[in-house]
């Protein structure tokens, strides 16, 4: 396994991890952004973040069919621990601002699916997974993650989330941006800001 440290500074190597004053996916405010498409751009360097992410869910979720990941973050991951863990994997993509199946892919009715992301901040997009596995009657097993950068005040996730790495970086409601990253100019890096 690989230290908080150790992690970081790959973050930091692969510019996965930025500064400045961003507006989440989530609508919430940060001085930090973390890019995890900039870090899996680097597959020889993501190996070592994504085995000990598979080596954590294998031990915690013992038994699950399908991996189900949120367009745009999550396709790699999702794929990269569906190769390790030899599990199908999917994704949905927004239509219209909404998550939706394409592609051909579907969700067996009374299958057990675990939800996977590059970053969970407030769980608004797995979330919106979690619709669209009610709906095929199948069995939400958990969530799992690159980074975990939750907080319990913004979290919509109520179960346990497997993360490689857990971050705590504030965040902040648009009517509540402290004075000091008022100032830096504003950075939407999310996908769900894609038209």
């Amino acid at each position: 396994m690989l230290s908080h440290k150790k992690s970081l500074d790959i973050l930091r190597k692969t510019n996965a991890l930025l500064e400045g004053h961003f507006v989440l996916s989530s609508g919430l405010h940060s001085s930090k952004y973390i890019q995890c498409a900039k870090l899996l751009s680097f597959p020889h360097i993501a190996e070592k973040i994504c085995k000990s992410l598979a080596g954590k869910i294998k031990k915690k979720f013992r038994n699950f069919d399908l991996i189900l990941s949120p367009a745009m973050g999550g396709i790699i991951i999702g794929y990269e621990i569906g190769r390790l863990l030899k599990k199908e994997t999917i994704f949905c993509e927004r239509v219209k601002g909404k998550f939706k199946l394409r592609r051909g892919f579907h969700i067996e009715k009374g299958s057990k699916v675990l939800i996977i992301e590059d970053v969970i901040t407030t769980g608004k997009s797995s979330m919106e997974c979690v619709k669209l596995i009610k709906n095929s009657k199948a069995k939400l097993i958990g969530f799992a993650t690159i980074i975990d950068r939750s907080s319990k005040k913004n979290l919509k996730i109520k179960k346990d989330i497997v993360s490689h790495l857990k971050i705590s970086v504030p965040t902040y409601k648009k009517n509540k941006i402290p004075k000091e990253l008022k100032s830096v100019p504003v950075s939407k890096p999310g996908s769900r800001y894609i038209k």
